[in-house]
């Protein structure tokens, strides 16, 4: 569980937050679109329920969902994120290797468990880019990687030049490392206490291998089994072709995460992650069928958290000061104590 700072003040204040907010989202977005060839799409709120399309994140996570009185009553789920979804559309746009899509994804997970860094409302730039058959490797995915916090950096400085106050903290580059050796190196750690040791030594850190089998036998942490390739061996004695992107949070003092992404299930890998995941049944899904039959574009994509992203550069101690969500009394009590202005 991550703790509220004691002693808390925000560098900026209500409206100039609202400000910064606007300029952060404005500026990221024409950074990462530029930096990795994509064009902007729109994004459904809602998909048909039973096709398969919806992520189920961990495995586990059920979805809002309602009926449609207009269409026979067809069942609808508010999407928890657009990985699959994004994977059709890059099919049906017929977008060469190198080229991708992102759009704003606004989602619900009302499974969450609430604290400072984790709400019910999600707002996300969902990406992804189609690749070609022999980038589906782990050298490659770190190069996307690298590219990505490039515009994280980017958008520091651009805020730091119109707010002094917020002076950069990030470093120049990004470390990579893979779960397995870390769990090797620290086993008598917890994966997030692993996590916290590495993001506030290197500053930012990337994490290859989320999902699958660590030599415990353990995960370091939950993926679904339809869309990140958690079980493919990269070649170098590791096994993953995903990861998330962390940095050292020192309003938080802790390792926070800004971004989950990796190369996406091979019809190979996606039969091998259902089988290990104990869920086969999963495959007659419209979208688990046609990727195994080889008709989906293979590709690499991701999700960078808007508010995560403005709560981290802005030096906020609660996501509630950078979206509008709901809270529970306990929180809404413990933020007012603490001088935390909730959105």
């Amino acid at each position: 569980m991550i703790k509220l700072p004691s002693k808390y003040k925000s560098i900026l204040s209500p409206k100039e937050t609202e400000h910064a907010i606007v300029s952060i989202k404005d500026f990221f977005q024409t950074a990462l679109s530029t930096e990795l060839n994509l064009s902007r799409v729109t994004a459904p709120l809602f998909v048909k329920s039973g096709m398969g399309i919806n992520d189920d994140l961990n495995g586990v996570e059920k979805p809002v969902s309602f009926n449609v009185k207009d269409m026979n009553g067809q069942k609808m789920e508010i999407v928890q994120s657009l990985a699959k979804w994004k994977r059709l559309k890059i099919t049906e746009m017929g977008l060469k290797p190198g080229f991708g899509i992102y759009t704003d994804m606004n989602a619900l997970r009302p499974d969450e468990d609430l604290d400072a860094i984790h709400s019910i409302y999600v707002d996300q730039w969902d990406w992804c880019m189609a690749i070609d058959e022999k980038d589906r490797t782990v050298f490659y995915l770190h190069e996307i990687v690298k590219k990505v916090y490039r515009c994280i950096k980017r958008t520091e400085f651009f805020l730091y030049d119109r707010y002094p106050a917020l002076e950069p903290i990030l470093p120049e580059d990004i470390k990579i490392l893979f779960a397995d050796d870390l769990q090797k190196k620290y086993p008598d750690l917890t994966p997030k206490q692993r996590e916290d040791k590495v993001a506030k030594e290197y500053g930012a850190v990337f994490i290859t291998g989320i999902g699958g089998q660590l030599p415990d036998g353990k995960i370091h942490d939950g993926r679904a089994p339809d869309y990140d390739d958690w079980i493919t061996e990269t070649g170098d004695g590791h096994r993953g072709l995903n990861g998330d992107i962390l940095v050292w949070n020192p309003v938080l003092n802790s390792a926070f995460e800004l971004s989950s992404m990796g190369i996406r299930v091979s019809p190979t890998s996606l039969k091998m992650q259902l089988e290990e995941r104990g869920c086969p049944e999963r495959a007659k899904f419209e979208f688990h069928s046609r990727l195994l039959k080889g008709e989906l574009t293979q590709t690499l994509g991701g999700g960078i958290g808007q508010s995560r992203l403005c709560m981290f550069l802005l030096r906020k101690a609660h996501i509630g000061e950078t979206q509008v969500s709901m809270w529970n009394d306990e929180i809404l009590k413990d933020c007012k104590k603490r001088g935390i202005t909730l959105l």
